[in-house]
């Protein structure tokens, strides 16, 4: 399982909400990617070619592509902005 680390932050902020994520980071099956030199020019990219400015959601969607996962989400309109093809399990 892949978890973008810009995604990780922004759901953070609520931590109450959040134990299931917390339990989910911890796996040793989970990777936290990190938002690096590489992915911060395709974030921007991507931001500037869909006329959006959520850099979390961007980078949800660099990190799907790269992996070819889907991504499992409660807001499957702003990420569909970001990539109409994108596969994603809504929840």
């Amino acid at each position: 399982m892949t978890v973008p680390a810009a995604a990780l932050a922004q759901a953070i902020r609520r931590p109450e909400r959040q134990a299931r994520l917390a339990r989910m980071i911890r796996q040793p099956c989970t990777a936290i990617v990190p938002l690096e030199r590489v992915d911060a020019t395709n974030v921007g990219r991507l931001l500037a070619t869909s006329g959006t400015a959520d850099i979390a959601d961007a980078h949800v969607v660099i990190c799907a592509r790269r992996a070819s996962q889907r991504v499992v989400t409660s807001d499957p309109d702003d990420l569909r902005r970001l990539d109409p093809q994108l596969e994603m399990v809504v929840v």
